[in-house]
């Protein structure tokens, strides 16, 4: 059952036992895009574990913010962690734009986490948000006062990739006839207007920060998110890093090889003991 946790932020609960195991989506996605990773880790045949589907601050069903801060996303996490489960500790597992939040989280909130999984980012500065301009842009040029249904909205989307094209448009919502985003469009559109300067490519300076808790950092074979030249800085960050390269995976990793991810983050919990 989908329900706000006690801090604000949406959740999602799969499994009963085992583990705390919370899932942080990346730009435009929710929760509810780890849902297939978190049934079979929490189902019979998988390590048994209670995972936290956790829609970000601007996204899917959670409030929305005045403007972006990594450290204001990694404290709406930790305080929804924490009233989760008052003194436990977490797995927790983000990509792209919740890999970065997660690794904010281990350094500013340490005493939360067990282990800490980031798939396909790197602790750096990306410059712009050029890669998901052409997506912002489209979401913008969709006019929703002229939408009709669902079926007329993926025919007016311009984005020829059907994987994308469905991830994009899960944002879209209805309410009787009126047509909305449900992230927070207009604060990611402000974000990219300042090229260089985007705070969401960025990384925040944590005055020389590190957590010596289990990283597990995996990395698509196909992606270029990742390069050999970050390994230097997430290890001076996360010195007990170790790199998991999936072969053939593009940066959505765990839609391109979920089997594997499946199967690493077994790894993760079962070395916690």
């Amino acid at each position: 059952m989908s329900e706000p946790a006690p801090a604000g932020l949406n959740t999602l609960s799969v499994g009963t036992d085992g583990p705390r195991v919370a899932f942080l989506h990346g730009l435009f996605g929710q929760g509810r895009n780890w849902t297939q990773i978190a049934k079979a880790l929490a189902g019979p045949d998988g390590t048994g574990a209670r995972c936290l589907l956790v829609d970000l601050p601007d996204h899917g069903r959670s409030p929305w913010s005045e403007e972006f801060s990594f450290e204001g996303y990694a404290e709406a996490v930790a305080a929804t962690l924490a009233a989760t489960a008052p003194g436990e500790q977490w797995v927790v597992v983000g990509h792209s734009l919740g890999g970065k939040v997660s690794m904010v989280l281990a350094l500013t909130r340490p005493e939360l986490l067990a282990s800490l999984v980031v798939v396909d980012i790197a602790p750096k500065d990306y410059g712009d948000l050029d890669r998901f301009r052409g997506y912002i842009d489209e979401m913008l040029a969709l006019p929703l006062d002229e939408l009709t249904s669902r079926a007329d909205a993926e025919a007016r989307f311009r984005e020829p990739d059907p994987g994308v094209k469905a991830f994009l448009l899960q944002n879209l919502r209805r309410s009787g006839t009126d047509w909305s985003w449900q992230a927070n469009l207009a604060l990611v559109a402000a974000d990219a207007a300042r090229g260089s300067d985007s705070d969401i490519a960025g990384f925040p300076d944590l005055a020389g920060r590190s957590w010596d808790g289990p990283v597990t950092w995996v990395a698509g074979g196909k992606s270029d998110y990742v390069r050999d030249a970050d390994v230097a800085d997430m290890r001076r960050l996360f010195p007990r890093a170790r790199l998991v390269t999936v072969k053939g995976a593009a940066h959505w990793v765990h839609t391109d090889a979920p089997a594997v991810v499946v199967e690493t983050l077994r790894r993760v919990v079962r070395a916690l003991g």
